[in-house]
């Protein structure tokens, strides 16, 4: 009997706090994915390029369960306290029929219990199913093949998850059962009044709502001028203007809610009971929609903010090469023989202790022509498509670095362009291009082959703009890009020439051997005259694409390695550029998503379970309503329109203070480099903030679709004794 009891009453908990428990099942889904991330294929991947960056982002896991279970833990404990608080007449009369205040106390635990195994159960094969289903597609966007995806189980995630999970319900059930047992019989069956908030002049509000305003924008304008960053101090007292501005807010919201809702159509049924309704729970639930509406925003903000920088590092690399060699570095020949060693004499061959022979570069690219000796006699030479030089020097015609290079046309024009910031940057970045780099247009333009580009055409007396795109935004290349097509005349080494052409971006090199600010594209016979036969050379080379055809071109590139590694050559490939790529994108994306979920369902779910409970306590006025001739249509309308303000309330000031709170929160994190796209990522940001509306709508929905539920079981005469 007792055992059926428990089972049925766990049973309606499930049905009547749906949204409670699907809750819950968000969070278990949510625990498991962040725990067991170590073993998904991008982080396997990562593990063995990035280790160190991975290493320090696995040791913050346990960082974020624990703050996420003592936030999951408040949500639990207010969530439960309010059905409870609902069920307090049921109690009164188990304790009238008999039943012993312990066993009360135990039924309470073991109902609780119940539900949590029932979760468990549900939640942990969905999470497994889940985060297998993210590891597959994350290995096919970023073509992992290389791994071999294999499923896995993380028990120790899953003990992690289970554990505190039931950790956190017994002890927040522990309290309020404790609570609701010692409580006396006539307390239980008397419905407790909630009170009434003292109701203060509507000018009060009024100077609220302008001190919460203001309060909040001081603290975004802290934040986003980045004075807020600089020390610990000015971010605590942001935080603080922020949090009591919000307090303000939504303490004042009361009054321009009520010129709202009065301004608003009075010949709808029910108009005066919607008012007196919104009126209520604004004034009294004011504190708790504003710390929800911070939850919201701090979804909005880490979901809008992660995607942004994760997209901007998916996209910030374009990939062009797969292999760049350093040919002007000394390279190590495994086991020369004394005829490879006369036969290369040309190139200074050195006997070292270890007895192997070590190359010293000339300058003259010879090292390449070893780097390509030694990958064809370990027949790796016929596996490129395209393997070519690409040459970088300095100016060695002159002495004179401050004065080697002038521009004075291209600033000129520059400073009669009209002021902005993109204006500013170029002026002052291209102030200290006054030595630049050379590069010789016939390597580049092999480079440009490669990326299925048009090559560059360039006359004896013009020079092409490099920057390479880590220096840069897109809006001063544009800038640049107008002045450019002026030809204008510049000065190299007293010698003229006209700067033609767009300002050229495409990586020289395939991860991060070479990145430069600015330099020219000379030809050839330029470029030799200028460095006076002194360069760098840097080989790079293409996969071939029948490698890349037969698997994925993660498989190639380590294939590859795997074979390089046996020729003792150095070298870059594109997985040292991915892997620091892709451990930018999982770190902004995993952590922030988590984060966003986290928040987004306790926002919510507070918000909907306070409504519902509210509701429940309000069926006398819907009972009275119902005999005065409310129709059941009526009645849901009625109910529908007090929810879009209990929610939008939040919801919209959240969504507003995002665009703000986002902007700020870019400025802090966001390296100079990623700066130079912000408004690129602002406007994919305002996306996802759309986007969770509309998650926000569909959650709305489902309240709405409760309280209908709940407005029908009141339709039902109510007998009197």
């Amino acid at each position: 009997m007792f055992f059926n009891l428990i089972s049925r009453n766990s049973k309606r908990s499930r049905k009547e706090n749906g949204l409670f428990f699907g809750s819950l099942l968000i969070s278990i889904i949510a625990f498991y994915i962040i725990l067991s991330l170590s073993g998904q294929d991008v982080m396997r991947f990562l593990a063995r390029m990035e280790s160190d960056a991975v290493n320090r982002l696995l040791s913050m896991i346990p960082a974020f369960y624990g703050m996420t279970l003592f936030i999951l833990f408040f949500l639990i404990y207010y969530a439960s306290k309010f059905q409870l608080e609902r069920r307090r007449h049921e109690f009164g009369v188990y304790l009238m029929l008999g039943m012993r205040r312990g066993k009360l106390f135990l039924l309470l635990l073991a109902e609780d219990f119940h539900s949590s195994i029932a979760a468990l159960l549900v939640g942990l094969p969905l999470a497994v199913l889940l985060s297998e289903l993210i590891s597959l597609v994350t290995a096919r966007l970023v073509g992992l093949g290389i791994i071999g995806h294999r499923f896995t189980f993380s028990p120790t995630a899953a003990l992690l998850t289970a554990g505190g999970f039931l950790l956190i319900k017994f002890v927040a059930f522990l309290i309020l059962s404790s609570r609701i047992s010692r409580q006396e019989i006539g307390s239980l069956l008397t419905e407790m009044p909630e009170g009434v908030k003292r109701q203060r002049p509507a000018c009060f509000y009024a100077l609220a709502v302008l001190a919460g305003l203001l309060l909040l924008g001081t603290a975004y304008a802290m934040a986003i001028s980045g004075l807020s960053w600089s020390d610990l101090a000015r971010m605590g007292l942001t935080l603080l203007l922020g949090l009591a501005g919000t307090l303000a807010l939504f303490w004042g919201l009361r009054f321009p809610v009520t010129l709202a809702v009065r301004a608003a159509k009075n010949d709808r049924q029910l108009h005066v009971f919607n008012l007196r309704q919104i009126q209520e729970t604004v004034v009294r639930r004011s504190g708790t929609l504003a710390v929800c509406s911070l939850l919201i925003l701090a979804a909005l903000c880490c979901f809008g903010a992660g995607v942004a920088i994760s997209r901007f590092y998916g996209n910030s690399e374009q990939h062009v090469l797969d292999y760049t060699f350093q040919a002007e570095e000394g390279i190590e020949i495994v086991s020369a023989s004394p005829e490879e060693d006369a036969g290369a004499a040309d190139i200074s061959p050195m006997k070292n202790d270890t007895g192997t022979t070590t190359i010293s570069p000339r300058g003259d690219g010879t090292g390449a022509a070893v780097v390509r000796r030694i990958l064809a006699e370990h027949q790796l030479e016929d596996r490129f498509s395209h393997l070519f030089e690409m040459r970088t020097g300095y100016i060695r015609t002159t002495e004179d670095y401050d004065h080697a290079f002038r521009m004075d046309p291209v600033f000129s024009a520059l400073e009669a362009a009209p002021a902005s910031e993109e204006r500013d940057t170029l002026l002052n970045n291209l102030g200290y291009a006054t030595y630049p780099h050379l590069i010789a247009l016939g390597g580049y333009n092999q480079l440009l082959d490669a990326a299925g580009l048009p090559p560059l055409q360039l006359a004896d007396d013009e020079a092409a703009v490099y920057i390479d795109r880590s220096f840069t935004s897109s809006g001063q290349i544009a800038l640049l890009n107008d002045i450019l097509a002026s030809r204008p005349e510049v000065r190299l080494d007293e010698d003229s020439r006209f700067l033609t052409g767009k300002v050229q971006t495409v990586d020289l090199v395939t991860d991060s051997s070479i990145t430069l600010s600015f330099a020219l594209i000379l030809p050839d016979a330029a470029f030799e005259a200028y460095t006076e036969g002194h360069w760098d050379v840097y080989l790079n080379g293409v996969l071939a694409k029948d490698e890349t055809e037969q698997a994925s071109l993660m498989s190639a590139i380590s294939e590859m390695n795997q074979a390089l590694d046996q020729t003792g050559l150095s070298y870059e490939s594109y997985l040292q550029n991915m892997g620091r790529q892709l451990f930018y994108m999982v770190a902004s994306s995993y952590i922030t998503l988590y984060l966003a979920i986290i928040f987004l369902i306790i926002a919510n779910t507070v918000i909907g379970v306070q409504f519902l409970i509210s509701q429940q306590k309000s069926n006398r006025r819907y009972r009275t309503l119902t005999r005065l001739g409310a129709a059941y249509p009526t009645l849901c309308r009625s109910a529908r329109a007090q929810i879009n303000w209990y929610f939008g309330i939040p919801v919209a000031v959240a969504a507003c203070s995002s665009l703000f709170g986002i902007r700020a929160l870019l400025t802090g994190i966001l390296s100079a480099r990623a700066k130079s796209s912000l408004s690129e990522m602002m406007v994919l940001s305002v996306a996802m903030i759309l986007a969770l509306c509309v998650i926000e709508s569909i959650y709305i929905t489902m309240v709405k679709r409760s309280s209908d539920r709940y407005l029908l079981t009141l339709m039902v005469p109510e007998r009197e004794e």
